[in-house]
């Protein structure tokens, strides 16, 4: 009896420790499942914002224009930007346009003493960026700039594949030089009237014109070839200011007291009578005239 009962406890025993494994290695399978199911996170800026577009193959014939546009959120604008143009300078790159501006959004005045106010504002910071850096070394900056990133809004690259065009400019440039020989020839030795000739160098002129153009077409080409162009924008978060500032004082806080102005008031009335009284002295010849016509009066139109 007391052994079948410490073959009970036993195998009790047993089944608990093999419950407790399988629980156990069944939830590391779900999370070992989950892991691999789940999409992976945009925080990896490195390989969200890399791409095989943006890689010079070696050996390659083809030419191919590559550009990028990318904007995202970076911590501090100013920073990032900096960071950003010393990677393009150490890439043999150079940076062709870039705005650093802050925008605001709101600004409140709240008044906090009869002097002072406080301002409030908020703002965003934000800058535009042009970069040019040899088409060897786009995705090595790209993955630079990535590490700045926070939050990426988008990534466009593009690779235009310009070889043929490239050849067909070649071939009209040559096209061009062997018309332009044969018009020149035709001048020199069968051109004889003088409107034939005018219209020969006419057209000589407008061949020269059409292959320089083609020229200079595949030079546009081949700087576009060789240097990638990159444009970026890239902001951060909102930003608050707070400022105490001065209050302007009114008209009112520069008035005298009541004492100063009733003296005031009384100088004024002073200097009004003063005037007065000039006025009454000035006019000593016209009461005299007049007192002498009244005495002349009383003597001699009474008697």
């Amino acid at each position: 009896m007391i052994l079948m009962k410490k073959n009970t406890k036993f195998t009790l025993a047993w089944l608990v420790v093999i419950l407790a494994f399988s629980c156990k290695q069944a939830q590391n399978e779900e999370a070992v499942s989950h892991s691999e199911s789940a999409p992976s996170s945009i925080s990896d800026s490195t390989a969200v914002v890399s791409s095989s577009a943006a890689v010079e193959r070696k050996n390659s014939t083809r030419k191919f224009v590559r550009t990028a546009d990318i904007k995202f959120k970076v911590k501090n604008v100013a920073k990032a930007s900096e960071a950003i143009e010393d990677a393009t300078t150490k890439f043999g790159g150079f940076v062709t346009y870039t705005n650093l501006q802050s925008t605001i959004n709101e600004e409140d005045h709240t008044k906090v003493s009869p002097d002072s106010t406080l301002v409030t504002t908020k703002y965003t910071v934000e800058n535009n960026m042009t970069l040019r850096v040899p088409n060897t070394q786009l995705d090595t900056l790209i993955k630079t700039i990535a590490r700045q990133i926070g939050f990426l809004h988008y990534r466009v690259i593009k690779a235009d594949d310009v070889t043929l065009q490239m050849l067909s400019n070649k071939m009209a440039q040559h096209r061009s030089v062997s018309t332009e020989k044969r018009i020149a020839s035709a001048i020199d030795h069968k051109g004889k009237k003088l409107n034939q000739v005018i219209d020969a160098e006419e057209n000589l002129a407008a061949k020269k014109e059409a292959r320089d153009a083609k020229i200079v077409e595949n030079v546009a080409l081949n700087d576009q070839v060789n240097l990638s162009t990159l444009t970026l924008q890239l902001y951060q978060d909102q930003t608050v200011k707070q400022e105490m500032i001065a209050n302007e004082k009114s008209v009112n806080a520069y008035r005298p007291n009541i004492g100063l102005q009733i003296w005031d008031s009384f100088k004024t009335g002073w200097f009004i009578l003063e005037k007065i009284l000039s006025c009454l002295v000035v006019l000593w010849p016209f009461a005299l005239i007049g007192s002498l016509g009244v005495l002349s009066y009383k003597k001699f139109v009474k008697k």
